[in-house]
């Protein structure tokens, strides 16, 4: 399960270490564990588009984001938002 969110070639883009509040039960039924990481671990410069999609139609969206948020996901689309857009929230909330 956890492997879906690893980046290929490099150490799990997930802390197995940090659990979210309400736990990691929700990675289970994200619609991303059906469709694989390719997705959402684009090459850089790719479209996030596809995963976007997949993102606004999965129940577990919110969960997921915030676990991204919390765990300082540097890498691929969680919960619907880039990189750079999980960066943009991070800085709002540092002011």
């Amino acid at each position: 399960m956890i492997e879906r969110f690893s980046l290929p070639g490099t150490i799990s883009a997930m802390h197995t270490d940090t659990i979210s509040p309400g736990g990691l039960d929700w990675q289970t039924q994200a619609l991303c564990a059906q469709t694989g990481a390719d997705f959402f671990f684009p090459e850089p410069g790719s479209s996030v588009r596809e995963a976007k999609r997949i993102c606004g139609m999965c129940e577990m969206r919110p969960a997921c984001l915030e676990y991204a948020l919390a765990n300082d996901e540097r890498f691929g689309v969680w919960g619907g938002l880039s990189e750079k857009e999980r960066l943009d929230i991070r800085r709002l909330g540092n002011r």
